[in-house]
């Protein structure tokens, strides 16, 4: 009973924070500690979606590899909490500028309002139509060696070519196995320059469409093409079209753009994560497609000190404008000779 009553407690939403943190990965939970220690009022309004969902635990994370996605997470929010930060389920829909800060609108139709803004939603992973791609996503499917490459150490790699940094990830996956296999399927042919570097490093390439993925007992076994043939192999390797979660931001006048590597669509911002909308701050995949867990962490507590240090600016100048002519030369040394 008292464990349901704290769940209720925590998330009851308030009329308005100093930051309403949207997202509650490893970047929005990191801005928010970073924020609340800062005594900060801050609530994370989180969706719930992951993206590292499927996996079944984070890797290259000092001192808590292997710990499961959702560990992580509600370890996260304990933290938050700990320190008097909000972590409340939602959806936000809009966000809007009010006066001098926002009104994010979520969902379920609740309203809340902030003085700054921690864009956190990280992006959502885009497959070819392939039948059993989907399926074997995080497990045997898979596209970052450093999240997964140990696991996949020395078994028959495929790399199914679908975009610009697929020959990038065979050369790669290479270091993790001396079996790797490119399917060239729908992509452009490779230049010599590439059919060289794959001849030296003992890449096989195979040409043609894939059609499915081979799957026996839960496991992968093959891949299959267009023409019937099945090449035996143990995991593959593919690049998603990473998009990024910022549709909401539309009334704001910020907007996704292509990334310039062609991997798919992030949020532009300062190394800082300040954005060219004022008051608002971006963090983790949202705007680094590429960042893992623990540089997606770093980002968010580096995004939370830079608000912390913007809010601290405003208020210096309110405080400054507030005060009383007289008093301000009386102070200064303007008292009597």
């Amino acid at each position: 009973m008292v464990v349901v009553e704290v769940v209720m407690v925590a998330e009851q939403l308030e009329n308005s924070y100093d930051v309403v943190v949207v997202g509650g990965g490893a970047a929005g939970l990191s801005g928010a500690l970073m924020l609340a220690r800062a005594r900060r009022s801050v609530v994370v309004v989180d969706a719930g979606e992951p993206r590292n969902a499927p996996a079944d635990a984070v890797h290259g994370l000092l001192a808590l590899d292997g710990t499961a996605p959702a560990d992580l997470l509600e370890r996260g929010r304990a933290d938050v909490r700990r320190y008097g930060g909000h972590v409340v389920s939602g959806r936000v829909d809009a966000v809007a500028r009010e006066g001098d800060g926002f009104a994010v609108a979520l969902a379920d139709g609740r309203t809340v309002r902030a003085r700054r803004l921690l864009v956190t939603t990280g992006l959502v992973d885009e497959l070819p139509g392939i039948p059993g791609l989907r399926e074997r996503w995080g497990s045997d499917v898979v596209h970052c060696p450093y999240c997964h490459g140990w696991e996949i150490r020395d078994r028959a790699i495929g790399v199914l070519a679908v975009g610009p940094m697929s020959v990038h990830q065979a050369l790669l996956f290479r270091q993790w196995s001396a079996d790797v296999t490119y399917f060239s399927h729908t992509a452009q042919p490779l230049t010599d320059e590439q059919s060289e570097q794959f001849a030296a490093r003992g890449i096989c390439v195979v040409d043609g469409e894939v059609a499915a993925l081979e799957v026996e007992e839960d496991r992968l076994t093959g891949v299959r093409l267009a023409d019937g043939m099945v090449v035996g192999r143990e995991a593959v390797a593919v690049s998603s079209r990473m998009v990024a979660r910022a549709g909401f931001l539309a009334d704001l006048g910020l907007r996704t753009e292509e990334h310039p590597m062609g991997v798919g669509t992030y949020v532009p911002a300062e190394p800082t994560g300040r954005t060219s909308v004022p008051g608002v701050w971006v963090a983790g995949n949202v705007t680094d497609p590429s960042a893992q867990v623990g540089s997606s962490a770093a980002a968010g507590a580096g995004a939370g000190a830079q608000i912390n240090m913007d809010l601290v600016t405003e208020e210096t100048r309110l405080a400054v404008e507030a005060r009383d002519p007289f008093s301000a030369g009386v102070e200064a040394g303007a008292g009597p000779r």
